[in-house]
């Protein structure tokens, strides 16, 4: 079992994690608190949805827009790393957005992760007014974007001209803290676009979870090993994250009760295929095939109860001590 990192995904409202406390203050406070015991127990980051709407279904409950929060997190802790799981290109101009990804490199003191993918909850996209492109062309404007967000990283006046954006002589000071930029986490497993994307222009990939074909992680990493041979990079410099959507049992917990917020209609079968349900021995087992698979960052989503930082406790001194 090779070595890892872990992420968290914390509360944020969007999978409904939130909708038992009624004070927005308080809700931002529960977001925070869990933030603070993540870097107390050593986490290596925390992440947020990119979304303003509820999942799978909007409903009229609290969801915190990412980037503010990320901004207001950052300022809530001191040495964790903080990200998004991902920013979707079409609500933002690539240029604000990496205006906005290096004020908050700054004000972090450098502990930005930066994620990014094409979008794709269609009914967010209508319900704010923006416009839905084509998948082909939210993955032709997802390039470009990145080619906007490196030469607003990189150029002392950016300039770039495409079929989707277009910038010229534009001034970002300060750029942040990392050198030469914050990590590019580059979300999504479609192999001709994404992840050649990934290979071109990322430090890092994210995959969705396939907990019962731990094949498909191998295939994902060989194809990625293909790409960063075509642009001359070594695939290992390249972080292999995955999101894993993890609950974790106590003694007399019932799975069937504890996970029907999160199973979205699926039965408790159907969820295990892509989420691990079990004691600490049985996601300590999953976590390790996940590595011995290539994953080397595992970012821990999804969590029932985690709002009051008992689990959250438990997933600490009882999981992740077995990777340390």
């Amino acid at each position: 079992m090779g070595s890892v990192r872990f992420g968290l995904f914390v509360p944020q409202g969007w999978i409904l994690d939130l909708a038992d406390i009624e004070d927005p203050i308080e809700q931002y406070e529960t977001m925070s608190r869990v933030a603070r015991t993540a870097e107390r127990l050593g986490f290596d980051s925390i992440w947020l949805f990119d979304h303003f709407h509820t999942y799978h279904r909007p409903v009229l409950e609290t969801t915190f827009e990412c980037w503010t929060s990320t901004a207001a997190l950052a300022r809530d802790t001191t040495r964790i790393r903080l990200g998004q799981m991902v920013t979707c290109n079409g609500y933002r101009n690539p240029a604000l957005l990496a205006k906005m990804a290096s004020t908050v490199d700054v004000l972090s003191h450098g502990r930005l992760d930066f994620g990014i993918g094409a979008g794709w909850y269609e009914h967010e996209y209508m319900a704010y007014g923006y416009q839905y492109p084509s998948t082909a062309d939210r993955l032709r404007m997802l390039r470009e974007a990145l080619q906007v967000i490196h030469a607003m990283w990189a150029s002392p006046y950016a300039s770039f001209e495409g079929a989707f954006y277009r910038i010229s002589g534009a001034i970002n000071e300060p750029k942040g803290v990392q050198k030469p930029h914050p990590p590019i986490w580059v979300g999504g497993s479609g192999e001709k676009v994404t992840l050649r994307l990934a290979a071109q222009y990322g430090d890092a990939t994210n995959f969705g979870g396939h907990l019962d074909d731990m094949a498909w992680y191998a295939h994902k990493l060989e194809v990625i090993r293909a790409h960063c041979e075509e642009f001359g990079r070594n695939a290992d410099s390249l972080i292999r994250s995955t999101n894993v959507e993890t609950t974790l049992l106590r003694p007399g917990d019932d799975p069937v009760a504890l996970t029907g917020r999160y199973r979205r209609g699926q039965s408790l079968a159907e969820y295990r295929s892509h989420a691990v349900v079990g004691g600490p021995q049985e996601v300590i087992d999953t976590y390790g095939r996940l590595i011995d698979a290539g994953m080397d960052y595992l970012i821990v989503s999804d969590v029932p109860g985690l709002a009051t930082t008992d689990v959250l406790e438990y997933l600490g001194s009882d999981v992740l001590s077995a990777f340390r």
